[in-house]
């Protein structure tokens, strides 16, 4: 299952057209404040599906909806690829926002629930973040091959690129071990069961603040790396040409990476030092972004870094305060939440770049990472192992799991 989950993260980011896209968009003749309104309608496609997405998944068969949606976003690309105009650009993202809100949640829910099938859910964060810096290595394999893609066959080949590999990705989606869960019997079939999963997902959030709390900053975290669809905007108002943005846009993929992967290893990291990592990104993404040279995206690397090393804990210490029953479900109601942030990112970027650079826009989300930073001290649960979480069961969920100092 590991193996095939790599290889699956692989496709889900090694598309082509990631650094390229902003720029196909500008070259369009889009403005900033229409690009930034493209961002909007795939980050409100996504908030209305996210929820009733996991609510499907838990109560259907998550490897398949995982490819379903593997194959709407290939139909994004394509869309982009043969339609290159506003209208165009507008559809691929509604495919792509519901494409994106069937895989959100879906795997990790399927993935955590086999390993704690076979008593191994301790290793979910090791997996999870190896799985995460494959996917980025992945992204920056094709980050760094989009360049001479480019050069050969312009937007048309990155294009069709883009459109293969997440099919071949939903293909071996469908070949992941999915062991029958207890809770999905005729009582959760159907469209009855539906609304009955989707209830009982919601009802654990709002019941628990404990749970509301985690989903909060597992939703936080992400919603920062909305500002990754601006770095090809950054780097050519410093100077890159189109051809050079690819790998400049690699660095960040670099810095991902390495932040998956050591977040395997230290996903017991206390609430207040990962508040530290997240303070440290605010600074350095304020830096980099206000240097207005290309050796700033060395510091918004390393910010990027300290950001996927977030998003993997505090994804994994929501997991472990939820119950397997509608895992897909809450998870979902946390992309939600990330969605929110990122359409606030993407309305505040639009509004203002009649105003100010691309620079002090990107520079100016550093204060709300700092105040995330802060909520990170004092609402992240603490790390427990899978016999403490086991042991806390009670019906759907955990009882009242234990938090950081100022909320135990």
């Amino acid at each position: 299952m590991t193996r095939r989950l790599y290889a699956v993260r692989g496709c889900e980011e090694g598309i082509l057209f990631y650094p390229l896209y902003a720029l196909l968009f500008a070259d369009a003749g889009l403005s900033t404040a229409q690009i930034s309104s493209l961002f909007v309608i795939w980050s409100v496609v996504s908030f209305v599906c996210e929820v009733p997405s996991g609510a499907w998944a838990d109560a259907w068969s998550r490897r398949r909806l995982y490819a379903l949606g593997s194959f709407l976003v290939a139909a994004a690309y394509a869309t982009w690829t043969l339609w290159p105009t506003y209208p165009g650009f507008a559809l691929g993202f509604v495919l792509w926002g519901v494409g994106g809100a069937m895989q959100s949640g879906t795997l990790e829910a399927l993935v955590y629930d086999e390993l704690a099938e076979v008593g191994a859910a301790d290793a979910y964060a090791r997996v999870t973040g190896r799985g995460g810096t494959v996917g980025i290595l992945a992204m920056l394999a094709a980050t760094t091959l989009a360049a001479p893609a480019y050069a050969v066959g312009g937007y048309p080949l990155v294009g069709a690129l883009s459109v293969a590999v997440p099919v071949v990705g939903g293909f071996l989606a469908l070949g992941f071990p999915e062991t029958p869960r207890r809770e999905s019997s005729d009582e959760f079939g159907g469209l009855r069961g539906y609304a009955a999963t989707l209830a009982t997902g919601l009802r654990e959030v709002r019941g628990s603040r404990f749970v509301a709390r985690a989903v909060a900053l597992a939703a936080l975290v992400p919603g920062f790396t909305a500002l990754d669809e601006y770095l090809p905007l950054l780097s050519r108002t410093a100077g890159a040409p189109t051809a050079l943005v690819p790998l400049l846009f690699a660095l960040p993929a670099l810095g991902m990476a390495v932040g998956s992967a050591l977040a395997g290893r230290w996903a017991a990291i206390a609430p207040r030092r990962l508040a530290a990592v997240l303070a440290g990104a605010a600074g350095l993404l304020a830096a980099g972004a206000l240097s207005r040279h290309l050796a700033g995206m060395v510091p918004i690397a390393v910010a990027f870094g300290a950001l996927q090393f977030a998003i993997v804990v505090t994804e994994t210490r929501l997991q472990e305060v939820i119950g397997s029953r509608t895992r897909a479900t809450v998870l979902s109601v946390s992309g939600v939440a990330a969605e929110v942030c990122a359409v606030l990112i993407y309305a505040g970027v639009g509004a203002g770049g009649a105003v100010a650079p691309m620079s002090v826009l990107v520079a100016g989300c550093a204060a709300p990472l700092l105040a995330t930073a802060l909520m990170a001290a004092r609402w992240l649960p603490i790390h427990r192992p899978q016999s403490e979480q086991w042991s806390r069961m009670d019906g759907a969920g955990p009882v009242a799991p234990a938090t950081g100092p100022a909320t135990s």
